[in-house]
């Protein structure tokens, strides 16, 4: 929001991966339009608030990110913490919640994106990593099916664990018993729209028989 002032960033750091999921918000509107379904998007950097983080996790409100300082979240007030949680947070976990209750075990897919290199961290192999806690039998039928495609190296739990990184999932999703598949992907394999296209190509052509088929008792 123009109210935030870009947080006191510019340059690089505002479109680098510390700010948002990268090519992800494409995937999700070409998997609906493929599906039929709905999806929802976080309309809000996660430097602002992240929506994916407990509420009382420390880096709910960033103050740094990969080595960089967020000078606007730096010493906040509680009512300006609080005012950024009733304005993004609660609502986004609200509509979530209430959209899944009128939906009858639906197949529920996660999808965000992360960098290949942080600036403070090792460099990430990984090409798909898909987080799991929940429901391994999905995401292990996932990675068998990704094999034919060798240019991709599909791995669980990397370049994170779900049992580091899961709010949403372990909040609304594993909860309800829902089939679902939380899904990373490396940026630089979705920066562009041909990245974009591929992937989510393979997406549907992966998921469309898991999706129709029942899960394995």
């Amino acid at each position: 929001p123009e109210e935030y002032d870009n947080l006191g960033l510019s340059g690089d750091d505002l479109t680098r991966h510390i700010a948002w999921d990268i090519g992800t918000e494409a995937i999700i509107r070409g998997l609906c339009a493929h599906f039929g379904c709905a999806g929802q998007i976080a309309g809000v950097s996660r430097l602002v608030i992240d929506l994916n983080r407990d509420p009382a996790a420390a880096g709910l409100i960033p103050e740094t990110s990969d080595g960089t300082v967020i000078a606007a979240n730096q010493g906040l007030s509680a009512a300006q913490r609080q005012d950024r949680i009733a304005r993004f947070y609660t609502p986004y976990h609200a509509a979530l919640a209430a959209h899944l209750d009128r939906l009858e075990n639906p197949f529920v897919l996660s999808v965000h994106s992360f960098t290949p290199q942080p600036l403070t961290g090792a460099a990430r192999s990984t090409d798909i990593g898909l987080l799991v806690k929940h429901d391994y039998g999905t995401a292990e039928r996932f990675q068998e099916s990704c094999k034919p495609y060798s240019d991709y190296k599909v791995e669980i739990n990397k370049p994170y664990s779900a049992y580091d990184l899961n709010y949403t999932v372990d909040e609304h999703i594993g909860p309800r018993g829902l089939r679902h598949l939380a899904v990373e992907i490396r940026q630089d394999l979705v920066n562009t729209q041909a990245g974009v296209d591929r992937l989510t190509a393979l997406l549907i052509d992966r998921l469309t028989p898991i999706m129709n088929t029942p899960a394995k008792a």
